[in-house]
């Protein structure tokens, strides 16, 4: 049993000085602190906090681990082509110790959770799928994948083979399509288009390969979506699927996956909260969870931000508590990027603001670019930046941007299998936390101090076992503490 924890001060005035963590070496401390700020300061900067006495406070925040919700998969980036073919360009040692430095769950930040495209996409390095010759018998895998993509997930694999996968389909085989329009006039594009309903079968025959085939390479796939962005015509690679299409589809796909005794998940959707302003198709998934014989297949609901407000996401835990949500697609380009300003607000809205929703977990956009915001297709986003950046004169230098630091603060201190627990007490405007307790034992707590002064806390476990912190203005900060000593930071 564990016992609750407290994160406090004292009720009266604090009788100690808060301070910003002590730079010790790891055997002298109890607690690890990683803080970054928005204007550059501190950058994941990691510190090691001592437990010291703690009265009650004014701030005093109760995290009760006797009280869990969700458990957690985990955090990361997608693993797209073209980030592939960038890491491909490294130096071996270069590109091996940058993936040891993103996924090893030890010494590394612990990433955990990846999302890959199931044919290409538009940032993949070419337009296909895994059957584009006409007839399912021809599925197979490209070639193109197996020389980029596939080594370096064999790779990520051999660093944290624990890590999980989702796969998103941009379209399907273009002899499958159908006009938007009418379905069963064929549609030779890889842009729009609809899934032929006679091709249902043979659609659902095709997602059942690509998990054999990645199975049998050393991929277990945890989940797929149906189709990413499913109500977006537009992009270089796209398929309409609207709800009513996915209901129907998924009475296939779901037999299909029970047929070959794959248990991989089925995640609805896969859009923005705001259902591009299509009045038809808003309570998408919902739409999907009132028809019993498609809900039985589908384990929950995928996110995008590019459109609505995370409190979409209150809607649809209302109306449907059982079914899982994940967050599965944020960027960062030129049209909204300034370093202070995603920092912050991505780790809000996205990652706290899925986690606090019952969220299971929170994927990004490209884990990595060039400097030139690629390799990208034509008619797909050209304005995007990678989570990291690479320089495509020498393909060693890199640049770090906000979502690297965004899926570190969760990934380093919130363990899959980890369950969200309960906070209750001090709130004040511009503080935002969640707490969770990890599979090993060891505690969590992730805060923004959205404010432009430093905030207070103190965190107590037991009477020993507490400690105090400032956060920073405009900062995020990660605890985690009484880990397993063979887990503790060297």
């Amino acid at each position: 049993m564990v016992s609750s924890v407290v994160v406090c001060c004292s009720n009266t005035d604090d009788n100690f000085n808060y301070g910003g963590g002590e730079t010790l070496p790891p055997e002298k401390s109890d607690v690890e602190c990683y803080t970054t700020s928005a204007n550059g300061s501190n950058l994941f900067a990691p510190q090691y906090v001592r437990f010291v006495p703690a009265e009650m406070s004014q701030y005093r925040i109760t995290v009760n681990p006797e009280v869990s919700y969700q458990s957690i998969d985990g955090f990361g980036p997608a693993i797209t082509g073209a980030t592939c073919h960038n890491l491909m360009k490294m130096p071996p040692e270069n590109r091996t110790k940058l993936l040891r430095q993103c996924f090893d769950p030890k010494q590394g930040l612990g990433f955990s959770f990846i999302r890959v495209h199931i044919g290409g996409s538009d940032f993949s390095m070419d337009e296909y799928t895994c059957c584009d010759r006409e007839g399912i018998e021809n599925f197979e895998i490209p070639r193109i994948e197996q020389e980029e993509i596939f080594p370096v997930l064999k790779e990520i694999l051999s660093i944290n083979p624990d890590v999980k996968i989702l796969g998103s389909p941009w379209s399907c085989p273009r002899w499958m399509k159908g006009r938007v329009d009418n379905p069963s006039k064929p549609y030779n594009s890889w842009t729009s288009g609809r899934l032929n309903p006679k091709y249902y079968a043979d659609y659902a025959q095709y997602f059942v390969k690509w998990i054999r085939q990645m199975e049998e390479n050393g991929f277990r796939i945890h989940a797929i979506t149906m189709q990413n962005e499913p109500l977006n015509k537009g992009n270089s690679m796209s398929l309409y699927m609207p709800w009513e299409d996915q209901a129907a589809f998924v009475k296939h796909l779901g037999p299909a996956f029970e047929k070959a005794g794959i248990k991989t998940k089925i995640l609805a959707y896969d859009h923005n909260y705001n259902y591009d302003n299509i009045a038809s198709q808003r309570d998408y998934p919902l739409h999907l969870y009132a028809d019993s014989e498609a809900s039985k297949w589908i384990d929950g609901s995928a996110w995008h931000n590019y459109g609505g407000s995370e409190t979409e996401l209150d809607h649809i835990l209302r109306m449907a508590p059982d079914k899982s949500i994940y967050f599965t697609e944020a960027s960062i380009g030129e049209w909204n990027y300034s370093f202070d300003k995603c920092l912050i607000n991505d780790f809000v809205s996205v990652f706290l603001g899925t986690l606090s929703r019952q969220g299971k977990g929170v994927l990004l956009w490209n884990m990595m670019l060039d400097d030139k915001k690629g390799p990208n297709r034509p008619g797909g986003c050209t304005s995007c930046f990678g989570a990291i950046e690479i320089s495509s004169k020498d393909y060693s230098t890199l640049k770090y941007n906000s979502h690297y630091y965004d899926m570190a603060h969760c990934s380093k201190v919130i363990l899959p299998g980890a369950k969200r627990i309960a906070t209750d007490g001090f709130l004040v405007a511009g503080l935002v936390y969640e707490a969770f307790l990890n599979p090993d034992g060891s505690l969590a707590f992730v805060a923004v101090n959205k404010n432009d002064h430093p905030q207070n806390i103190a965190v107590f476990h037991t009477q020993e076992d507490s400690f105090k912190y400032t956060i920073q203005p405009q900062s995020i900060v990660s605890f985690r503490w009484n880990a397993p000593s063979e887990n503790n930071p060297q």
